[in-house]
């Protein structure tokens, strides 16, 4: 069986309620508390292809870290709100599931479904 591991953060429903559902499928995935043990740009990179989403996409728009690293200014590339994520995860949009390449936004948290 296939690793499947959660960018967790306990004090989010949705991350709580799709840790919950990979359990009940009987799944016990590598849990990453991304806001202790923060992804790295090129991890973040990593999941991002995964997703197949730009890293705008991956933002946290109402976070106060967004305002203040200026996110919203179109002039920036992806590698530039990439390392602005890395350094702040907090900004990462969560939970996400990773699992053979592909990966996941649980929002609904059912959406992991499609790649278990």
């Amino acid at each position: 069986m296939s690793q499947v591991t959660i960018y967790h953060n306990p004090r989010c429903s949705k991350s709580r309620q799709t840790l919950a559902l990979l359990k009940e499928q009987g799944i016990e995935p590598d849990i990453r508390e991304y806001l202790k043990d923060a992804p790295s740009a090129a991890e973040l990179t990593q999941v991002l292809d995964s997703l197949g989403l730009s890293a705008r996409a991956l933002l946290r728009k109402n976070e106060a870290e967004y305002k203040e690293n200026n996110l919203s200014n179109p002039e920036l590339t992806d590698e530039q709100i990439i390392t602005v994520m890395a350094a702040n995860p907090k900004l990462i949009e969560r939970p996400i599931v990773l699992k053979d390449g592909q990966a996941r936004i649980g929002r609904p948290p059912e959406s992991v479904l499609e790649i278990l």
